[in-house]
């Protein structure tokens, strides 16, 4: 069921940021809170198989030999799988030389005795041999999710068997997924046909010379492999267990222990708690929700209240809705350090409580809140303005735990501190509704205990000094959006969408089918390795793969018309659907107002989404086009961009701090070329293009764990030439060699990396004794501390530049943050004076061994800004 739940979730969706696949895991689960929920039984029992090696390959060496070795991506979750139900309070068992049907079927046997009624779930049919009026078999008819039930009259409808045949005509027909062999001319009817006609296998056996023509002379030949098929689908029903059905209770568990196990795997609160409401429980339970019993809601006029707590820190907690430009607050509760509450709807205030709430919002009054982002959005939407943000319990928790699923409050307070949380509504009117207070009350008690965890790992400061103030000015830019021209958006967008059809057409007809469909993977399959034979890529479930790399590495390697078209198409497809988005998401001011997530990235780079501003492609012309659909606003003169150049290379020279790229950016060599002229000994003005793409190519790739086979792959040369280039590389380059495998080696010691300012991502699979984990973890710890560092020297510039237009109280305004740029919206008269400073910020924003370079460009729009 667990290699079930593997193929029924796509493996890339579900891995923790250390690389630890985890589909699997959470299939089973899920499907595991399904079924108890339903069937609610009284006992559990999970049996795993051990190994390949079992008395019945003893007895016949082939047995299951056809099976490929599980995937990469499903090794090690098994023992993982084994843990959490552990931790569940769910028996698990196993046998050497046995296989887990002998261990279900010996105590589906004792069970009986004991008058149990049982349910198997499998998806091996072998066990419909053990259904009776007290056994049913659930067998999954897809994926995990919808389950059939075998009871004997649904055998008997299935097949025409009855369950005790079952198994004789499992032998007959042979089983090609446990390699046992079939009779040539016998299928699944005849096989049918025959124990319909005998009732049993001994019975045919001993007829078996009435059974005429070709079929019962194969039936003949092979009677010793019959019989031998019929030994090895026997299960045993008499192993000697250490538990018998009596002993499977669900032990109840520990709540706090499976959160944390849940958040190790980075599991979000759905499944924690659809798990936690199907098994015994102890610990704080999920019904249990914050004791208000030592909190008071004051019932007095929230101006007043408000009078009574001037200059104090409270938390605040407002629901409603948090898009940028277009956000509204529906209710609010605030609750001071003494724990006295007040609640408001914000639609009902009188004026002058909606005043005094105002002027307590924007005054510097610390707040203590949970995504105070959204919260600006919300109270914007109200015409009120947001500061004093003193806490920020979902950035908090982030910088504690990178790279969870999510921070949403009721999370975060289960994580940190082990209780629960109702959900707020705030739909519901708040006479009676405790939940908002509730949540204010958390934020209180989270805003307390995660200061003083973010002291003990010494990374307060990053998240006081740099991250809070962060979430404001991220705020102003969302609301404030960035101005487009929709007519040249839809231009491209027709331009797209005709090219996409000639793609399409072209393909079509090189493939000498006019209904194909391009987006269909069995489609693809049929025509490139069938129609025109092409070489089998990566094995799937599903046939062989046709995911875009390997699609790409076969027209590398097998180049073809219709791979071109293929790949074409796909490309103008993506900016088709790029386009579309982007032209949904322009809002009645003719402006876009992305998010951007501080929350998401576990190395600390920002993301965007509705939409993505970060995946449109500066380097193809399709990409450029695009951005020139993005221009100045009414009222402004240009758009400014000014980014970092090199700034991982910069960071990499500092971290490594090695002597070679030190020199070459303190005499300001261009870095490729000189690295070039070093790993190839020619001089500096002879690194030809070629080499200086080759030697482009490594430097970066070394940032992310590149390999000499990563390496020749992407560059298209063979492995050992790869390596050579390797090789010179770090024969020139020892100190960055150094580094990166010293960078791996304190990760594995610490369990975490850390950036220049104290960043730290968790890395617990460095020790997994999956291989693929543990190499997908080695490449985090290699890339985290050099791209975290670019990530928050860009955010320290961020926090400059804003601090010092505000102070030259220019109107030009930072509009976007793009990976390593910073695009702005220049006010008239203000170009030449805006651009010294967000160049001089930026170059200010940390002193590194090496040089930063800042460089700039303005234009009418985000393209002929670029530089």
């Amino acid at each position: 069921m667990a290699f079930r739940a593997f193929y029924a979730l796509p493996a890339e969706n579900f891995s923790t940021t250390g690389g630890q696949h985890t589909n699997a895991v959470y299939g089973f689960l899920s499907m595991l809170a399904n079924i108890l929920a339903e069937e609610k039984p009284d006992k559990v029992a999970v049996a795993f198989d051990v190994g390949r090696k079992t008395f019945r390959t003893d007895m016949f060496p082939e047995y299951k030999a056809q099976r490929e070795a599980a995937p990469e991506e499903f090794k090690g979750q098994v023992g993982i799988l084994q843990e959490v139900l552990n931790t569940l309070g769910i028996t698990t068992l196993s046998m050497e030389n046995y296989e887990a049907d002998d261990i279900l079927a010996t105590l589906t046997t004792a069970a009986k005795q004991l008058d149990y009624e049982t349910v198997i779930i499998t998806g091996d049919r072998d066990y419909l041999q053990l259904v009776d009026p007290r056994t049913t078999v659930l067998y999954p008819m897809r994926g995990v999710s919808t389950l059939h039930r075998f009871t004997p009259a649904a055998v008997e409808e299935k097949y025409g068997l009855t369950p005790e045949q079952y198994p004789d005509f499992a032998a007959l027909r042979g089983d090609p997924s446990d390699n046992l062999p079939n009779i040539p001319g016998v299928g699944e009817k005849t096989a049918t046909k025959w124990i319909q006609q005998y009732g049993t296998l001994d019975n045919l056996l001993a007829h078996a010379d009435e059974i005429k023509g070709k079929a019962g002379e194969n039936f003949r030949e092979r009677i010793d492999q019959v019989k031998l098929n019929r030994t090895l689908t026997h299960m045993l029903t008499d192993m000697e267990l250490p538990v018998g059905p009596d002993q499977l209770e669900l032990s109840p568990a520990d709540v706090a222990e499976v959160s944390k196990r849940f958040d190790d795997l980075q599991f979000g609160a759905n499944l924690r708690e659809r798990v936690l409401a199907v098994v015994p429980t102890e610990g704080h339970v999920a019904e249990d929700s914050v004791e208000l019993t030592d909190v008071v809601v004051d019932d007095v006029p929230l101006a007043d209240w408000l009078a009574e707590r001037s200059g104090e820190g409270m938390a605040l907690f407002v629901t409603g809705t948090g898009t940028p430009n277009q956000g509204d607050a529906s209710a609010l509760a605030i609750v001071d350090k003494q724990r006295h509450a007040v609640t408001a709807e914000l639609g009902e205030l009188d004026p002058g409580d909606e005043q005094a709430l105002a002027a307590w919002l924007a005054s510097g009054d610390p707040k203590y809140l949970h995504g105070s982002k959204a919260t600006f959005h919300m109270l914007a939407g109200r015409g009120m303005d947001l500061t004093g943000v003193a806490h920020d319990t979902a950035i908090a928790a982030y910088l504690l735990r990178p790279g969870q699923r999510t921070y949403d409050l009721k999370d975060v307070y289960q994580r940190h501190l082990q209780r629960q949380l109702a959900e707020p509504d705030g739909q519901l009117s708040l006479m009676g509704d405790t939940s908002l207070v509730d949540s204010a009350v958390a934020v209180l008690e989270l805003a307390e205990e995660l200061t003083v965890q973010l002291q003990q790992i010494h990374s307060f400061e990053l998240y006081h000094d740099l991250e809070l103030p962060l979430a404001r000015i991220l705020a102003r830019m969302e609301a404030t959006g960035i101005a487009v021209d929709v007519d040249t958006l839809e231009d491209q967008l027709a331009t797209f969408i005709d090219q996409v059809t000639e793609e399409e057409a072209a393909a079509r007809e090189l493939a000498g089918d006019q209904n194909l469909n391009l987006s269909s993977p069995k489609q693809l399959q049929v025509v490139l390795f069938e129609t025109f034979g092409m070489p089998k890529t990566k094995k799937t479930k599903t046939g062989y793969s046709t995911a875009a790399k390997e699609i790409e590495q076969l027209a590398v390697k097998h180049p073809h018309p219709f791979l071109d078209h293929l790949l074409a198409h796909r490309e103008y497809q993506k900016m088709k659907t790029t386009l579309e988005g982007l032209i949904k998401s322009v809002q009645p001011d003719g402006r876009i107002h992305t998010t951007f997530n501080q929350t998401v990235a576990s190395t600390g780079r920002l993301s965007s989404t509705d939409p993505n501003l970060q995946n449109i492609p500066v380097r193809t012309p399709a990409g450029r086009k695009i951005r020139s659909a993005f221009v100045v606003g009414e009222g402004y003169e240009c758009l400014l961009t000014a980014d970092y150049s090199q700034i991982e290379m910069r960071v990499m020279a500092h971290l490594s701090e090695d002597a070679g790229l030190t020199e070459a950016y303190l005499e300001g060599e261009d870095l490729h070329n000189y690295v070039g002229s070093r790993v190839f000994n020619v001089p500096i003005d002879q690194v030809t293009p070629e080499l200086r793409r080759r030697v482009k190519a490594m430097s970066y790739g070394l940032v992310y764990g590149l390999s000499a086979f990563g390496l020749s792959q992407q560059l298209d040369i063979p492995a050992g030439e790869a390596k050579a280039i390797m090789e010179s590389y770090f024969e020139r380059f020892g100190g960055v060699q150094r580094y990166l495998a010293e960078v791996v080696d304190k990760a594995r010691q610490d369990g975490y990396t850390s950036t220049v300012f104290g960043r730290r991502r968790y890395l617990p699979e460095l020790t997994s004794d999956n291989r693929v984990a543990r190499e997908n973890a080695e490449r985090a710890a290699l890339n985290a501390p050099i791209q975290g560092t670019a990530a928050d020297i860009i955010k320290v510039a961020m926090i400059r530049v804003d601090h010092a237009l505000a102070a030259a109280g220019v109107r030009s305004r930072v509009l976007l943050q793009v990976h390593d740029e910073l695009v702005v919206e220049i006010a008239p008269g203000e170009l030449e004076q805006v651009r010294d400073i967000v160049e001089r910020e930026m170059d200010e924003a940390i002193t590194l061994r090496v040089p930063l370079e800042v460089s700039a460009g303005a234009g009418k729009n985000w393209d002929e800004a670029a530089h």
